[in-house]
């Protein structure tokens, strides 16, 4: 007789949601940026308006990427999900309702105060995602996992463009927005029902998985969170490198990402539409990159161990981002600059699994403030990007932002020089598992 066939790990189905969030994060907070279009002559407003609707978001969202972490860790991933995920509904639709209530300086500061609480309902998710990874997947799977997340924001934010573009055109920039809303409380909903912090309390985990686990005698990844060890993280060396490495490449993914249309139709004078499209093209890139990237760290990982194979994609790739970075925007033909930013962003990009894995290195049971404490340095980025590149753009001057960029992710693979990223911050602690009732592996 034939062996029986191993069930399918549910950690999968859970890599899926965390998937899905992602997606749908980058599809809200680029909204704006590719309605900005038609907002701007409809509602009266100046493109420095919209850099700093973006601003507010980027406030919130790295202001309260720590706070919102620690919540996160103690709430646990279903319910902080579920809750910030319909908050963040909410402030998504009112960007199209909005103007139909209000108009000139009250509109403009309530459309400010929505995309503040999209960004304060979002800075807990890249945190979350990195700890319930650290609960539910073997450490060999980490960077694969954080890479294949990443591949979610690159689609995320490459279908932004082409899919809000293409609604707008058809039914205009209001209905467009809340089109692409809706469909996210049916996921949540999803999540509520299937979502459970650990593996050790999902009824459809099996011993046989839960034995893959590095604590598979143990929860560890749910022990409580203590406020010593995560004034330890604050204090760590090798985190905080990381994390100013993450400020510098940030600036270039929010540069792309943020600014990649207005740069296309603005200084290549593609129409909307083209535009709409042509934006995708560096950020599925960039997608294809992040899940190149996190096999190639998980690999390098495997043969040489955290502390050495994770530093290997950065010091290379981050280089050769830059030098790519800077040709394209020299790049006479349209085509060819749309191509070196596409082939920089892939590149850029295959540092995301490096990144949060170190994190996750790191911080080990308190992976989610490890993440956040990482995103609020990553998410400064934006914060600096956004002003500058926003005023910048508006004078004309879209060579500037992209040559700072060149030097931002000179500066990012510098860092990786100096920082250990396996070294974790502190020893795990040792508590009992919850005995759940385990179906036969």
């Amino acid at each position: 007789m034939s062996a029986p066939r191993p069930l399918p790990r549910v950690r999968w189905l859970i890599f899926f949601f965390l998937f899905a969030f992602t997606v749908v994060a980058l599809i809200q907070r680029t909204a704006v940026t590719v309605a900005s279009e038609r907002m701007m002559p409809e509602l009266g407003l100046s493109q420095m308006q919209i850099g700093w609707l973006e601003t507010s978001f980027l406030i919130s969202y790295t202001a309260l990427q720590f706070p919102g972490g620690v919540l996160g860790q103690i709430l646990g991933p279903r319910r902080m999900l579920t809750f910030s995920g319909l908050i963040a509904v909410a402030a998504t639709l009112a960007m199209p309702l909005l103007p139909f209530a209000a108009s000139g300086r009250l509109l403009f500061e309530t459309l400010l105060l929505a995309q503040f609480i999209l960004g304060a309902m979002q800075a807990p998710l890249f945190g979350m995602v990195s700890g319930t990874l650290e609960r539910w997947f073997p450490s060999r799977q980490w960077a694969l996992a954080q890479g294949l997340v990443t591949c979610g924001v690159g689609l995320g934010a490459a279908a932004a463009p082409a899919i809000i573009a293409s609604l707008m055109v058809s039914i205009g920039w209001h209905r467009a927005l809340v089109l692409v809303a809706l469909p996210t409380i049916g996921l949540i909903a999803l999540w509520w029902r299937q979502g459970r912090d650990t593996p050790y309390v999902h009824p459809a985990v099996t011993a046989a998985e839960l034995a893959e686990l590095d604590h598979a005698t143990q929860d560890l990844s749910a022990t409580p969170v203590s406020w010593r060890r995560l004034a330890g993280l604050v204090r760590n060396r090798n985190l905080a490198g990381l994390t100013f490495s993450y400020v510098a490449m940030n600036f270039v993914f929010y540069l792309i990402t943020f600014w990649g249309f207005l740069y296309l139709v603005q200084a290549r004078h593609f129409s909307v539409l083209q535009g709409g499209l042509s934006a995708a093209l560096p950020l599925l890139a960039g997608a294809a990159g992040a899940g190149a990237g996190g096999w190639v760290a998980g690999a390098c990982t495997a043969r040489f161990g955290a502390s050495t194979g994770l530093r290997i994609v950065p010091l290379i790739t981050l280089p050769a981002s830059a030098a790519l970075l800077l040709l394209a925007v020299h790049a006479a033909a349209a085509a060819a600059a749309l191509a070196g930013l596409a082939a920089a962003f892939c590149l850029l990009e295959m540092n995301e699994a490096s990144f949060w894995a170190a994190s996750m290195e790191i911080g080990r049971e308190d992976a989610v403030a490890a993440g956040a404490i990482l995103n609020t340095g990553g998410n400064l980025g934006g914060v600096i990007a956004t002003p500058i590149v926003a005023a910048l753009s508006d004078a004309g001057n879209w060579t500037a932002p992209f040559v700072a960029g060149t030097a931002c992710a000179l500066l990012s693979a510098a860092i990786w020089l100096a920082i250990d990223p396996g070294a974790p911050a502190t020893a795990r602690a040792t508590i009992p598992a919850p005995q759940p009732a385990l179906q036969p592996g």
